[in-house]
């Protein structure tokens, strides 16, 4: 009691009066703004200037005319492929409708061009005089939601885009020829030759209607990685608070356990045994709040619990492992890595085509993008492998291994080097 007597109180100016309590705190905190701003702005302003491959398919089925006549619709098609696109915007991809069906349901294709089996023969009719007004023939544009709203946005834009350009051409090409045959051509088919083709939308690939229209695998995938992240920063709290490492102070009181002498290393595996057996928990949780209240549209539901809480346990084991190797600022680093890096380059919002080349560089490595892919696969895709599930299972395991393997290296480093985690006594 006298100890406490003989420390003087100090009020809350002469602290704010000391600069050395600024320094710390202005240096991380004008840190995170400017980073963040970066980050998250960097990634968004202009997706159309960094577009890069964007995957779109081209469709011919035209069965062309009668012999001696031009197949427009593959004249169509291949002049969209060969047009001037120095920086490699878009990817098209030449196939059939099988092909792109099955590509779009992957999530391989975010669009495709269909060009109709009739279509040279539609081409040719607007010439004909009529009696009645002719039609122009339609070229179909297939969307893939699934892919993201974005995506599927930038895809059919560009498709749409394109189609009119060689509407435009093919159309320069017929009203230079001279109608022949009987009669004239009327005025409305003249009309209809110098841009003959018409553009209809479709969904190639539908989903769900309570499907955030193609956002829910992002938002759910979400969902997992915070509660990873929020479940390891909280079970590493309580578990520090329960071994007398941390005192616990709610609102007033403040308490302090008696100390608990246990190496770095067998807190970890605590912390992490933990942060596996919870996952359960949080992702049955988050399966009845989205799907059992929300009616989130969600199918194989035992393949998506699974994949659920391996994804969260995976998250909660790299945040596990970071806190232990880089102690208080551990927090910080694991926000970083699981937060700050990895939204802007999910690639579950913006596509990965549409984004600079540091976010797809960080995509590589980075969780949310693989979990995102693994989410979306089974949301959308009906569960295929080959729509990034492979590679999302992939990416837990080694995001899983390689978080206990770096975690329990540094706390045996720091076990041998007697760095152990004493709390200081009071007097």
């Amino acid at each position: 009691m006298a100890s406490n007597q003989s420390t003087p109180w100090v009020g809350a100016s002469r602290v704010l009066r000391n600069p050395r309590i600024w320094v710390m705190p202005s240096v991380i905190v004008g840190v995170l703004a400017f980073l963040l701003s970066m980050l998250y702005m960097g990634g968004i302003l202009n997706p159309r200037t960094d577009l890069h491959r964007l995957p779109i398919g081209l469709v011919d089925a035209d069965q062309g005319a009668p012999a001696g006549t031009e197949n427009l619709g593959a004249r169509i098609t291949k002049g969209i492929a060969a047009a001037p696109d120095p920086d490699h915007a878009v990817s098209w991809r030449i196939m059939d409708e099988d092909s792109a069906r099955q590509q779009m349901g992957s999530g391989k294709l975010y669009g495709a061009i269909v060009v109709p089996a009739g279509f040279t023969a539609s081409v040719a009719a607007l010439g004909a005089p009529a009696p009645a007004a002719p039609t122009r023939p339609t070229v179909t544009v297939l969307t893939n939601p699934g892919a993201g709203s974005l995506a599927s946005s930038l895809a059919t834009g560009i498709a749409q885009q394109a189609l009119h350009a060689a509407s435009l051409q093919l159309g320069a090409a017929l009203t230079a020829v001279p109608p022949s045959g009987p009669g004239q051509a009327t005025t409305a088919s003249r009309l209809l030759l110098a841009d003959p083709i018409a553009v209809a939308v479709a969904v190639g690939h539908p989903i769900g209607p309570h499907s955030g229209l193609g956002l829910t695998a992002f938002y759910y995938t979400l969902l997992l990685v915070l509660a990873g992240f929020l479940g390891g920063n909280v079970i590493g709290n309580g578990v520090d608070v329960a071994l007398g490492y941390v005192a616990s102070e709610i609102g007033p009181w403040r308490t302090e356990r008696p100390l608990v002498h246990i190496t770095r290393t067998h807190q970890l595996a605590v912390k992490s045994a933990m942060s596996a057996v919870l996952s359960m928990l949080t992702t049955t949780l988050i399966m009845i709040a989205t799907i059992g209240i929300l009616d989130m549209d969600a199918t194989h539901l035992p393949l998506l619990w699974v994949f659920s809480v391996c994804a969260t346990t995976a998250v909660g084991l790299g945040v596990q492992a970071i806190n232990a190797a880089f102690g208080g600022i551990g927090q910080l680093v694991s926000m970083f890595v699981f937060i700050v890096l990895a939204l802007p380059s999910s690639g579950a919002t913006i596509p990965l085509e549409a984004l600079p080349h540091f976010y797809r560089v960080l995509a590589v490595f980075e969780p949310m993008r693989q979990l995102s892919d693994g989410v979306r696969a089974i949301l959308y895709f009906d569960a295929r492998a080959d729509a990034g599930l492979t590679r999302a299972w992939l990416g837990i395991a080694f995001g899983a291994a390689a978080g206990l393997a770096f975690g329990f290296a540094m706390t045996t480093y720091y076990d041998r080097r007697q760095l152990h985690r004493i709390a200081p006594k009071s007097e």
